[in-house]
């Protein structure tokens, strides 16, 4: 799982700029589905067909994307403004490695605060290392957009960090879980979303087009085991979390029960999750149509939305494992 975690951490994939890590996946997982297609958000929708014709839909959704520093003016010193692309927290982006698309490196840095001033992106440049701007734009365009480079490293014997867990990580996950899962009644729709970051849109049309009866989001969530940090209730390393509710969505009860029992019957350790803040793709598929049973199943992550979240692989083989068992039965 570390390496293909690794392989999918190391595609580039700003919000909005999936297509890298839609090509990764796509060549994983081709040879272990019936369907692969790309919708016109950029959506990686992989199909595999159930063994019954009047079997439900299972939608399973995971995003893409990853938070970013998009360009928006470029100085004549050759120092770069940008704006968030997605949750920046500005209190972890200080003299971060960043990198674009085609390959610049760059350092994200916050110029000194003047007395009475609160730091705010408008107070954040990235060095690309350029003498002026004409350099700089020979180097760059306005509305590239940067990320946190990845360096994806283990943490002792289980747990990995990197920038973008959230969530190529549930994309490990899914394409784990669709190489290795076997014939089931119900038709499994792989969705590997875009734009999830500002505002779970690719979900949204995907949900459309899919027409689901159940959808299972799988993403990360927060976690409370670290010092002054208490809520969510979930730690790293006690099992994959299925969601009760979060800001964007209230999980279906009977969902939530028969996940928790798949867990139960799987011999994994699960975690029931409230999260006080925050969405994923459920709250996208829960209001398509005339509505979906959602749910999600979060993998714990310590430091969301910065360049070095922490997850324990643990909780992500339990995750495949109860999907397995809900699936099959």
């Amino acid at each position: 799982m570390f390496e293909l975690l690794k392989t999918l951490a190391d595609a580039y994939g700003a919000t909005g700029r999936e297509t890298k890590v839609a090509n990764v996946i796509e060549g994983l997982v081709r040879e272990h589905v019936d369907s692969v297609r790309r919708d016109n958000l950029g959506n990686l929708i992989c199909v595999k067909n159930g063994t019954d014709p009047n079997g439900k839909r299972i939608m399973l959704s995971a995003h893409m994307d990853h938070i970013g520093f998009i360009v928006a003016a470029v100085e004549k010193e050759g120092f770069l403004r940008v704006a968030p692309v997605g949750g920046i927290g500005l209190n972890v982006s200080q003299t971060r490695h960043v990198r674009f698309e085609n390959g610049v490196q760059g350092v994200l840095v916050r110029q000194p605060l003047k007395e009475g001033e609160t730091a705010a992106m408008k107070h954040f440049y990235i060095d690309i290392g350029a003498k002026d701007a004409e350099e700089a734009l020979s180097m760059v365009q306005l509305g590239d957009v940067a990320v946190y480079a990845n360096d994806c490293f283990r943490l002792g014997q289980h747990r990995v960090a990197a920038p973008a867990m959230d969530d190529r990580v549930a994309c490990a996950l899914l394409v784990s879980l669709l190489k290795d899962l076997p014939p089931v009644r119900d038709t499994v729709v792989a969705v590997f979303s875009t734009q999830e970051e500002v505002g779970c849109r690719g979900a949204k049309t995907a949900a459309y087009g899919v027409e689901p009866d159940v959808g299972i989001a799988l993403d990360v969530t927060a976690n409370g085991d670290t010092p002054e940090n208490k809520l969510p209730a979930v730690k790293l390393g006690e099992g994959i979390c299925v969601k009760i509710m979060d800001q964007c969505s209230i999980s279906n009860p009977e969902l939530v029960q028969e996940l928790l029992t798949a867990g139960e019957k799987a011999g994994v350790p699960t975690q029931r999750e409230v999260l006080p803040f925050g969405g994923t793709d459920a709250g996208s598929m829960q209001l398509t149509r005339s509505g979906v049973r959602v749910c999600t199943l979060s993998i714990p992550c310590r430091n969301v939305h910065s360049a070095c979240e922490v997850i324990d692989l643990r909780d992500v083989e339990a995750g495949k494992q109860l999907l397995m068992e809900y699936l099959r039965g």
